[in-house]
């Protein structure tokens, strides 16, 4: 089989790639040069859609709608763009040995591929409770959601078993994402989770108070303390029952996974540098091996504003890690200096008639702020948390675009606050006057 060579390849087809396709071309990528290669059978596009809208009863959102980049605002990346910009789109393509020395790729189906300069963006991959060898976790209907194949599983599942019942099992982003999702296509929906309150990596007790009691409200049952050890299925091999820990058997006609992922990077271990669960870059997302770079899940890198490293699972990162990695290759072959990857953590969901967005910091003390009654026909809160006198971090539900755009201020500036009681008193005041 011929070998392909390319000047740049990027492994891995996800959102990382597509905005690192657009950055090429803006610096002016010469047609022919750059490959993707993706396991994936359709063109990059924006993850974050699965588990909203491509999920809704009605007015459901398919492809080509949301391709990258319009997930920031930007153009959309049709699979004929990569064509006319002279761009390699290599779908359905799994790279299963990667020899950087060699600077080599091999295909599962034995083709190969060199480079010059290698973009890894691989992401993560969803941990499944087969890998924790869960009694019958492997019945038909018990769903994951990472990848467009996924979705269209549970959309297939959902029609299939209309107005069922559903067990989302993990009470973090997609565990609270598909459970609204699922309610609004009127399912009977309980979530699970081990932990005393959902997304325990980011919201303090106060906040998560106000969601769990949000989500009851509209019917989703909430069962925390415990998980799922079990699963009994019926004899067209569904799913049928979800044993917990704690006694309880949830009858199921779907059961929906969420419990975290893993980042992709087991092709190249023993080649690169880790750190943290992920590959180690520098501020240009440059990796120990010369010429190769590492973008989104699955880097380690400089939190600048921290004076820390770290890993963020996010689209955000992984959009924005994407463009200075290339920015970065081009800066180098031009024998150019640009600034280091300055990052300020933003993570956002949506889900019902609700929409939050956090930046900064979720270390040191919190406070909540605002009105974060349930009931209320329009809520509007949020919380700031205060680390050595200083304002790290803000979260905010039900914003408008120019208060979300203050509390970003007030977390990359980091202001001194005199008190808790001072911020919960003045709430969105204080991150307006900043």
């Amino acid at each position: 089989m011929a070998e392909k060579s390319f000047k740049y390849v990027i492994v891995g087809g996800g959102v990382s790639a597509g905005y690192a396709a657009r950055e090429f071309a803006k610096q002016g990528v010469k047609p022919g040069e750059l490959a993707i290669i993706s396991k994936e059978a359709v063109a990059p596009y924006e993850r974050p859609a699965l588990s909203k809208a491509y999920l809704f009863p009605e007015g459901a959102a398919r492809l080509p709608g949301f391709h990258t980049c319009v997930g920031s605002g930007g153009e959309r990346l049709l699979p004929e763009w990569y064509t006319e910009k002279g761009i390699s789109l290599i779908l359905n393509t799994e790279i299963v040995k990667a020899d950087l020395a060699s600077k080599t790729l091999t295909s599962a189906a034995g083709e190969t591929f060199t480079y010059k300069v290698l973009i890894i963006a691989t992401g993560s991959t969803t941990l499944k409770l087969t890998d924790f060898g869960v009694e019958g976790a492997s019945a038909k209907n018990i769903l994951y959601l990472r990848e467009i194949d996924d979705a269209d599983k549970l959309v297939e599942a959902i029609k299939a078993k209309k107005n069922g019942t559903a067990v989302v099992v993990g009470g973090g982003y997609i565990g609270l994402e598909l459970s609204a999702v699922l309610k609004i296509n009127n399912f009977d929906v309980k979530m699970v989770y081990p932990e005393p309150w959902c997304m325990p990596r980011l919201f303090t007790a106060d906040i998560a108070a106000f969601y769990e009691s949000y989500y009851e409200k509209k019917g989703v049952s909430i069962i925390k303390g415990t998980v799922a050890v079990g699963f009994t299925s019926n004899d067209s091999g569904e799913v049928k029952e979800v044993k917990l820990k704690d006694g309880r058997v949830l009858e199921a006609d779907i059961v929906v996974v969420g419990v975290g992922g893993r980042p992709l990077i087991s092709l190249f271990k023993g080649q690169v540098e880790e750190e943290k669960g992920g590959i180690k870059t520098d501020g240009f997302f440059k990796t120990s091996v010369p010429d190769v770079y590492a973008v989104g899940d699955v880097a380690t890198f400089p939190m600048k504003l921290y004076g820390d490293i770290r890993r963020v699972e996010h689209v955000d990162h992984s959009r924005k890690s994407a463009e200075q990695a290339v920015k970065a290759i081009f800066a180098s072959e031009q024998g150019k200096e640009i600034a280091d990857y300055d990052y300020l953590p933003y993570f956002y969901s949506r889900s019902f008639d609700l929409s939050w967005q956090f930046y900064g910091d979720n270390v040191g003390d919190s406070v909540i702020f605002g009105d974060h009654d349930p009931s209320s026909a329009k809520p509007k809160f949020g919380s700031y948390w205060i680390n050595n006198g200083k304002v790290v971090g803000v979260f905010l539900e039900g914003g408008a675009p120019e208060e979300n755009q203050a509390i970003a201020k007030v977390a990359k500036l980091q202001p001194p606050a005199s008190s808790l009681d001072v911020l919960a008193k003045e709430g969105l005041d204080f991150a307006s006057k900043i």
